[in-house]
C-alpha cells in the first residue's frame, strides 16, 4: 500500500486551510496543548506536516491542521494548526474553515434554528465556531476566541526603516502591531514584499524579549506574527475600518484579515479607546477580503484587562485531495523557497 494522505481543502478570505482528518500515527499528549508539543518533537509527524505543506503538494504560504481528540467531551474535536515552519497556538481563519467543514461533512449536525456551535479545542484553549445556516447551506461563521489582551504598549524596535513603536497583544497567539504609515507603507499588494520584510524584522527583534512572554503558559510565548495595519475611512455605518497584512511564522503573509490577529487588534483598539463600547471593527485584508469583529464580553487574565472577541467570516471548500508519496521520490518530504 503506497503512503497516502487524504485532505479536504478550504479557503477563508483567500487564506488556505488544509484539513487532515486522520493520520497513520498517534499524536500523544494529555490535551491539545500537550499534543502540539509532542508533534513539534516528533520526527514522523514533522515529516507528514512537511509533505502536506511543502512543495510540490503545498507552498511556502500553505496552512492546515491535523484533527485530534479534544481535551474532554465538552468539545467536538481538537486541532493542531500548522504552517511551513511548524505548529501554531491559534488560528482564526482555520477555526472558521473547520466550522464550515464540520457542518458540510456531517461531523456535526446542523441545528434546525440555523445556528450551530462547533466547539473546538486548540493549543491556546477552547474556541467556538458558531455556524449560521439557511436551507442547509452555511452562510457565515462567528469565531469566538479565547480572552485577548494587550501585553505591552508602544514597545520601541529598531528596524531597517527606522525606529518604530509597536503594541504587543495576545489573541490566542502573540502579535506585534505596526502602523504601516509610520514606515511609509500602505497595505496593498504592490507593497507585499516590503510588508513581509518589516514584519519579519519586528517578529525576530521581539521574539525572545520580555514582551513576548505569555503570563500564564510559556508554551504560548514568542511573537507569532506582526500585524502591519492602516486606518481606513469609517464604514458606511460608522464602524471602525482598518486594513492589515499579518506576517506570521517566518515570512508567511496571511491572505485573509487573520482571525486571531483580528482578535488581537480589537483587544488593542478597545484598550486605546479607538473601538468604542459595542463598536464593530471592519477588518480588510491585503487581497480585499473582509472580517467583522466585536467584543462579546470583558474579563481579566493575570492582571490584564481582556476581551472575549468574536470574528465573523466565511470559508469555502476548494477541493479534496489524496496525496501519494512515491518511495523513489528523492524530493520527499518536499521543499520551500522562502
Amino acid at each position: 500500500m503506497p503512503e497516502q494522505y487524504s485532505t479536504v481543502d478550504y479557503h477563508t478570505g483567500g487564506e488556505p486551510f488544509r484539513i487532515v482528518a486522520s493520520l497513520p500515527v498517534t499524536i500523544e499528549g494529555n490535551g491539545v496543548a500537550e499534543k502540539r508539543v509532542f508533534a513539534m518533537n516528533s520526527v514522523e509527524i514533522e515529516r507528514i506536516r512537511q509533505i502536506l505543506c511543502f512543495e510540490p503538494r503545498g507552498h511556502a504560504d500553505m496552512y492546515g491542521g491535523f484533527i485530534v481528540e479534544p481535551d474532554d467531551a465538552g468539545a467536538h474535536f481538537g486541532v493542531l494548526f500548522w504552517h511551513k515552519d511548524g505548529f501554531s497556538t491559534a488560528c482564526g481563519h482555520g477555526t472558521i474553515a473547520l466550522g464550515v467543514w464540520a457542518i458540510e461533512s456531517g461531523l456535526v449536525a446542523a441545528e434546525p434554528s440555523g445556528v450551530t456551535d462547533v466547539v473546538i479545542d486548540v493549543p491556546s484553549g477552547r474556541v467556538t465556531a458558531r455556524v449560521h445556516t439557511t436551507d442547509d447551506l452555511v452562510t457565515s461563521v462567528d469565531f469566538i476566541n479565547v480572552a485577548s489582551y494587550v501585553l505591552a504598549e508602544r514597545v520601541p524596535v529598531s528596524t531597517s526603516l527606522g525606529d518604530v513603536e509597536v503594541d504587543v497583544t495576545f489573541g490566542g497567539a502573540i502579535y506585534a502591531q505596526l502602523d504601516a504609515a509610520t514606515v511609509g507603507l500602505t497595505v496593498t499588494p504592490e507593497n507585499a514584499a516590503a510588508v513581509i520584510a518589516i514584519g519579519r524584522e519586528i517578529k525576530w527583534a521581539l521574539n525572545d524579549s520580555v514582551h513576548a512572554v505569555h503570563p500564564t503558559d510559556d508554551r504560548l510565548s514568542g511573537i507569532y506574527g506582526t500585524i502591519v495595519f492602516e486606518a481606513l475611512e469609517p464604514a458606511d455605518d460608522g464602524s471602525v475600518r482598518q486594513r492589515n497584512a499579518t506576517i506570521f511564522a517566518d515570512g508567511e503573509l496571511d491572505r485573509s484579515p487573520c482571525g486571531s490577529g483580528t482578535c488581537a487588534r480589537i483587544a488593542t483598539l478597545t484598550a486605546n479607546g479607538t473601538l468604542p463600547e459595542n463598536g464593530t471593527l471592519v477588518h480588510d485584508s491585503i487581497v480585499g477580503s473582509q472580517f467583522t469583529a466585536v467584543v462579546l464580553d470583558h474579563t481579566e487574565i493575570a492582571g490584564h484587562l481582556a476581551v472575549i472577541p468574536q470574528v465573523t467570516g466565511m470559508a469555502f471548500k476548494t477541493g479534496e485531495n489524496l496525496f501519494t508519496v512515491d518511495p523513489r521520490d528523492t524530493l520527499t518530504p518536499g521543499f520551500v523557497l522562502r
